[in-house]
C-alpha cells in the first residue's frame, strides 16, 4: 500500500476486551439454545411446515456462527494482508492449515490504487476467489472477469458509484470456480481519499457468504412450499365441503317422512366437523322416503379426510339410494356396498348402519357393517339394539350381512350415530343412554339431536361425527 495512503488512515483502536468477551458468551449460549431446540424440531415429523421451521434454524445457526466468529476476530485483532505486514520477510500462514469453513477462510480485503492502478490482496481473498496465491492480484478492469455474466452490471455499478460519486460499496456477485462450484461473495467497500479530496484508492473486505444464501434459499423454498400446500388444502376443503353439500340430504334441521300421507316419522340430524383438521371426513346421515311409504334411515364413515374421502362417500351415499329405491332390503344392500368398495380401484375402508322402517307394521329392520349399532329409548330408558353380523366395509370380498328386526312403538326414539360422535367402546355408549330421561322430555327429534350436542358438544372434537334421531309418530 502506498505510504501517503496509509498515513490517512487513522489507527485502528482496539476494542474494550471485556465487553466483546460478553457478547461472544452470549451469542454462544444463545447458539446451544437455538441448537437444541433445532434438534427438537428435526423429530417432529417431515411435513411442509416442519421443514420450513427447520431451515429457518438453520439459518440462524449460520448468523449466529458468523457473529461468533466476527466478534473473536474483533476481540483478536484483524487479519492483516500479506502485502501490508510488518515482517514482510516472516512466511505466510498456508491457507490449507486454515479451519475449513472458518471465518477466517471466508472473509479477505483488498485495497486497489487508482494512482498506481496496483492491487493488494490478503490471502484469503485468493481462496474465496479462486486465484493462484502466486498470480498477481486483479485490478479493478479485471476483477469482472471472474464474475458470472448476469452479475456484472452489478459490480460495475457499485465500483462505478464508489470511485466517482465517493458513495460506500455494500453489495453482492457470484463468481464460478474453475471446478464449476459457483460462489456468492458479499463485497463492503469505502473510497479512500487524498489530501485534496479526490478518490485515491478503493478498499474493500469481501466476504463468501454461499452457505448463508443457501440456507436462505432453503427458507424461501420451504417457505413457497408451504404456501402452495396451504393453497392446495384450502381448495380441498373448499371442494370437498361443495361436495359434502351437495350430496348430503338438501333437508336441514328436521323433516317428516312420508312426505304424502300421514307422517310416519319426525327426522332430524347434525353433522359435527373435527376440530383438529380442516379437511372434511367421510361421515354422512341420509333419510329417504321409499316408494309404498317406508322410509330409509342411515349413517356412515369411510375412514380418511379430504377430497378423495369426500368424494367416495358420495358413491356410497349414491348406491344406498339407488338400491333402497330398488327394493333392496338392508343385509343385502350392505353387500352389495361391500362388493362396491371391493372393487375400487383405491382401497378404502368404512362403516355403516342401514334401516328400513315400515310404518303399516312398525317394524324396523336394519343391518351394519362395523358400525355402532342403534338405540332405541322408550318410556325413560334406552336399549342398544341386538346387532346382527357384519364386517367391516372393504375389509374382505364375499362377506354377508345379516338383518335384525324390531317393532316400534309411537313416540319411541331411535338413535343413529358415527364412532366420531362418542369414543371410547361401551362407557361412552352409557353416556348415550344416560340421555334417556332428556330424550324423554323431547317434544321433537330436533330436541333429541339438541340434547346430544349439548352432552357431547359440537366444538372440539377428535374427530367428525354425524348424529340422527328419529321419532316414531304412528
Amino acid at each position: 500500500m502506498p505510504s501517503h495512503l496509509s498515513a490517512d488512515r487513522p489507527a485502528a483502536q482496539p476494542p474494550r476486551r471485556g465487553t466483546v468477551d460478553a457478547l461472544i458468551s452470549q451469542t454462544r449460549r444463545l447458539r446451544g439454545d437455538m441448537d437444541a431446540v433445532r434438534r427438537d424440531a428435526a423429530a417432529d415429523g417431515t411435513d411442509a411446515e416442519g421443514r420450513w421451521q427447520r431451515a429457518l434454524y438453520d439459518l440462524a445457526l449460520h448468523q449466529l456462527n458468523d457473529l461468533d466468529e466476527h466478534l473473536a476476530q474483533l476481540r483478536d485483532g484483524p487479519d492483516v494482508p500479506a502485502a501490508d505486514a510488518d515482517d514482510a520477510d516472516a512466511p505466510a500462514e498456508p491457507v490449507a492449515a486454515r479451519p475449513r469453513g472458518s471465518l477466517l477462510s471466508r472473509v479477505g480485503s483488498a485495497e486497489w490504487n487508482l494512482l498506481t492502478d496496483e492491487a493488494s490482496w490478503s490471502g484469503e481473498l485468493y481462496e474465496i476467489l479462486g486465484r493462484d496465491p502466486s498470480t498477481p492480484a486483479l485490478t479493478l478492469d479485471e476483477l469482472p472477469s471472474l464474475v458470472l455474466e448476469e452479475d456484472r452490471p452489478q459490480l460495475t455499478a457499485m465500483v462505478t458509484d464508489c470511485l466517482i460519486d465517493a458513495r460506500r460499496i455494500d453489495g453482492e456477485f457470484r463468481i464460478e470456480l474453475p471446478d464449476g462450484v459457483v460462489r456468492t461473495v458479499h463485497m463492503m467497500g469505502e473510497p479512500v481519499l487524498d489530501d485534496d479530496g479526490s478518490t485515491a484508492s478503493m478498499w474493500a473486505v469481501l466476504r463468501d457468504v454461499s452457505e448463508l444464501r443457501r440456507s436462505q434459499r432453503a427458507v424461501s423454498d420451504t417457505r413457497d412450499s408451504l404456501e402452495r400446500r396451504r393453497h392446495i388444502a384450502r381448495a380441498e376443503h373448499r371442494i370437498a365441503v361443495e361436495l359434502q353439500e351437495a350430496v348430503l340430504p338438501p333437508w336441514r334441521g328436521a323433516l317428516r317422512l312420508p312426505h304424502r300421507g300421514p307422517e310416519t316419522l319426525d327426522v332430524a340430524a347434525r353433522y359435527l366437523p373435527c376440530s383438529s383438521t380442516a379437511l372434511i371426513g367421510g361421515d354422512w346421515y341420509d333419510a329417504l322416503e321409499l316408494p309404498g311409504g317406508d322410509s330409509l334411515l342411515s349413517v356412515g364413515d369411510l375412514t380418511g379426510h379430504g377430497v378423495t374421502v369426500t368424494s367416495g362417500m358420495a358413491t356410497l351415499i349414491g348406491a344406498v339410494r339407488g338400491m333402497a329405491m330398488a327394493g333392496t332390503e338392508p343385509g343385502q344392500l350392505m353387500a352389495c356396498l361391500n362388493q362396491l368398495l371391493d372393487a375400487a380401484g383405491q382401497p378404502a375402508l368404512g362403516s355403516a348402519v342401514c334401516c328400513r322402517y315400515r310404518p303399516a307394521t312398525r317394524t324396523l329392520v336394519w343391518a351394519q357393517a362395523g358400525h355402532p349399532a342403534p338405540l332405541l329409548f322408550r318410556d325413560g330408558t334406552g336399549r342398544v339394539l341386538p346387532t346382527p353380523d357384519g364386517v367391516l366395509l372393504g375389509a374382505t370380498s364375499g362377506a354377508v350381512y345379516g338383518q335384525a328386526e324390531v317393532t316400534l312403538r309411537p313416540g319411541d326414539l331411535l338413535l343413529l350415530h358415527t364412532d366420531g360422535l362418542v369414543p371410547g367402546g361401551m362407557a361412552a355408549v352409557q353416556r348415550l343412554l344416560d340421555l334417556a330421561p332428556r330424550f324423554a322430555e323431547a317434544r321433537t327429534a330436533r330436541d333429541g339431536v339438541r340434547a346430544v350436542v349439548e352432552e357431547f358438544g359440537e366444538g372440539e372434537r377428535e374427530d367428525d361425527a354425524c348424529v340422527l334421531v328419529a321419532r316414531v309418530l304412528a
